[in-house]
């Protein structure tokens, strides 16, 4: 569900992100299918999950300090959050998400095939 806006001239494509920072998730597609792995970092604006050991890539750094060491590290890079999908923690599946509105008003995530809350 992208949401097409143009703001000076550059159209900002925006999906809603389904994760939370903690969840445990599966890659639907890329380089990385088929793996899993925990979420470190949302960025709803850029529509960008940062998924702990996944989509690896190679940064370049340059000393800033004396005494700070330079050179090529690897470190995980952002993917689209439509490409994760979450794992359930009660059936240990890949799972959308249905939100269930609670006795005391609360509204939760839920899995959508053991109905287990979230």
């Amino acid at each position: 569900m992208f949401k097409s806006n143009k703001r000076n001239g550059v159209s900002l494509n925006r999906c809603k992100i389904h994760l939370k920072t903690g969840d445990k998730v599966k890659v639907l597609s890329g380089k990385d299918k088929g793996k899993e792995g925990k979420v470190l970092a949302v960025s709803p604006k850029e529509g960008k999950v940062i998924v702990e050991g996944i989509n690896i890539v190679s940064k370049h750094v340059k000393p800033r300090r004396a005494g700070q060491e330079g050179g090529i590290f690897k470190t995980e890079g952002a993917l689209y959050a439509c490409k994760l999908q979450l794992v359930c923690s009660h059936c240990g599946k890949p799972t959308r998400i249905a939100h269930k509105i609670l006795e005391d008003g609360k509204k939760k995530r839920s899995c959508k095939k053991c109905g287990e809350v979230l």
